[in-house]
C-alpha cells in the first residue's frame, strides 16, 4: 500500500483527541474535515472544514461524505451509524482501522465476545441487562461488588462500581443516562482487585509489524481518566503477556492505526479490560513523553508511513483539569502560575461549553522519576481555574475586566 499526500481525511467525532489529530495531520499537509454533533468542538477549531451533524443519522452521513469526498474517514467516538462505514467501505473508502473493527469496537458487548468466546483470553466475568430487573439478576449471579457501565460509551461514561444490592438502580440509572447512541443495555463486571490499570498503545501498520509504545498507568474516578503516567511499573513478563494479547486482538479486528488496549494488572494476572480503536485519553501523556506522540503514531500508521522508532523519553505524566460547574462562556486562569515550573506543559482543548466534571484540559509533566512527575502534573492542574464569563461576554476581554471577574468569582467561592 503507497499512499500519496495529501489525503482527505474526515473526523467522525471532533474532541480533543480529534484535535491533537488533525494538528499532526495538518502538519504533513493533509485536509482534514472535522465532524461533530455539536458547533466549534476542539478539532473544528483547527481542521479545514467542518460538520454539525448527528452522527446516528444515516442520512446525515451520505450527505456529508457524498460533499466532501473523503479518501480515508476516521471515528473518534462511539456514537455513529455503523453500517454506513460498511457502505462507505464497499465505495472504496478507507475506513480506520475497518468498518468491521469499528462495528465491533463501538459496544463493549462484541469486542468482549470477541476476545473472551472466540479467541479465548481471560477477561472479567461479565453479564449483561437490558431492564433494571434483569440487571438485578445479572448483579447477584456475578457477585458483589461489580461494576456496571452502559455497553455504548466513551471514556468511561456511566461507569460506577456497585458495592451491594441497595445500589443497582443508582447504577442502572447512571449507565442508561450516559449511554451513547440508542442503546439501552449495560454490562455488568466482576470487580478485578487489581494492582495497575494500564493502557498499552499498540500501533498495527499495513506493511510493517505490530509495535508498543511503553505501557502507561492510569488512574479513574467515576469511570473516567484522571491521571497517567508513563513508563508504568510492571514487569517484564507481564508487558510481554499483555503485548501478545493485544497483538491477538487487534489481528482478529485488522486494518491499520493506534489502538488503546486496557489490561488489568493483578499480582497474578494479565487480564484484558476494553479496546478502543483509536488514540486514547489516557495516551495524552505521550504528548510529552516521546519522541513521537500517540496521534502522530495513528497519522503514520494510516498513512502506511514508516515509524522506524519510538523512544520514551522518560517518567512522565497527565492529569486532567476539570470543570466544576455549568456555564456556556468560559475563561481560564492560573494558567503562568501552573507553567512556570520546569518540563510543565499544559493543553487548553477549546471546548466551547462546560459542564460539571468535563474535561477542558490537560496538565503535562516529566520528572526524576514517575512519581515526581505524578505530583507535578496534578499540582499544575491544580492551579488551573475555570471562571464562568458573564453571558454574552467577548471571548477575548481585556486584562483588567477578567481580573474583576476573576475577583468577583472567588469571593462567590
Amino acid at each position: 500500500m503507497s499512499i500519496k499526500l495529501p489525503q482527505k481525511l474526515m473526523l467522525l467525532g471532533s474532541g480533543e483527541l480529534g484535535k491533537e489529530f488533525a494538528i499532526a495531520a495538518q502538519r504533513l499537509g493533509n485536509y482534514v474535515i472535522a465532524v461533530d454533533r455539536y458547533a466549534n468542538a476542539p478539532a473544528m477549531q483547527v481542521a479545514n472544514a467542518y460538520e454539525v451533524i448527528s452522527m446516528l443519522s444515516a442520512d446525515d452521513l451520505e450527505a456529508v461524505v457524498t460533499k466532501h469526498q473523503p479518501d480515508i474517514i476516521i471515528p473518534e467516538i462511539e456514537a455513529i451509524r455503523t453500517e454506513k462505514l460498511l457502505e462507505f467501505e464497499q465505495r472504496g473508502i478507507t475506513v480506520i482501522p475497518t468498518a468491521a473493527a469499528t462495528n465491533y469496537t463501538m459496544n463493549r458487548d462484541r469486542i468482549r465476545e470477541l476476545a473472551h468466546q472466540e479467541l479465548g483470553i481471560r477477561t472479567a466475568k461479565y453479564g449483561y441487562a437490558t431492564t433494571l430487573e434483569e440487571l438485578i439478576a445479572v448483579s447477584d449471579k456475578i457477585g458483589f461488588p461489580n461494576v456496571v457501565k452502559p455497553v455504548m460509551s466513551s471514556s468511561g461514561k456511566g461507569q460506577s462500581v456497585v458495592q451491594d444490592k441497595s445500589e443497582v438502580d443508582k447504577a442502572w440509572n447512571y449507565a442508561i443516562a450516559n449511554s451513547r447512541g440508542d442503546s439501552q443495555k449495560v454490562i455488568v463486571e466482576e470487580f478485578i482487585n487489581f494492582e495497575i490499570e494500564i493502557t498499552l498503545l499498540t500501533i498495527k501498520q499495513w506493511n510493517a509489524p505490530t509495535i508498543f509504545c511503553s505501557p502507561i498507568g492510569h488512574r479513574q474516578e467515576r469511570g473516567d481518566y484522571q491521571e497517567s503516567w508513563q513508563p508504568a511499573e510492571i514487569s517484564e513478563d507481564k508487558i510481554s503477556k499483555s503485548q501478545e494479547i493485544a497483538i491477538k486482538v487487534t489481528d482478529a479486528l485488522g486494518g491499520a492505526g493506534i489502538f488503546g488496549v486496557e489490561f488489568f494488572i493483578t499480582k497474578d494476572e494479565v487480564i484484558f479490560s476494553e479496546l478502543s480503536p483509536r488514540p486514547h485519553d489516557t495516551g495524552m501523556v505521550t504528548l510529552i513523553s516521546q519522541n513521537l506522540n500517540e496521534f502522530e503514531l495513528h497519522l503514520r500508521a494510516i498513512l502506511d508511513l514508516p515509524i522506524p522508532h519510538i523512544e520514551q523519553l522518560g517518567a512522565s505524566a497527565s492529569a486532567v483539569i476539570l470543570a466544576s460547574q455549568k456555564s456556556d462562556s468560559i475563561a481560564f486562569s492560573g494558567v503562568a502560575d501552573a507553567l512556570s515550573e520546569k518540563d510543565v506543559d499544559i493543553k487548553l482543548f477549546g471546548k466551547p461549553n462546560a459542564h460539571p466534571y468535563r474535561r477542558m484540559g490537560v496538565a503535562l509533566a516529566k520528572g526524576v522519576n514517575v512519581q515526581e512527575a505524578r505530583e507535578k502534573a496534578t499540582k499544575a492542574a491544580s492551579k488551573i481555574t475555570i471562571i464562568s464569563l458573564p453571558m454574552g461576554a467577548q471571548l477575548c476581554i481585556g486584562r483588567m475586566e477578567f481580573a474583576a471577574i476573576q475577583a468577583k468569582s472567588a469571593s462567590a467561592d
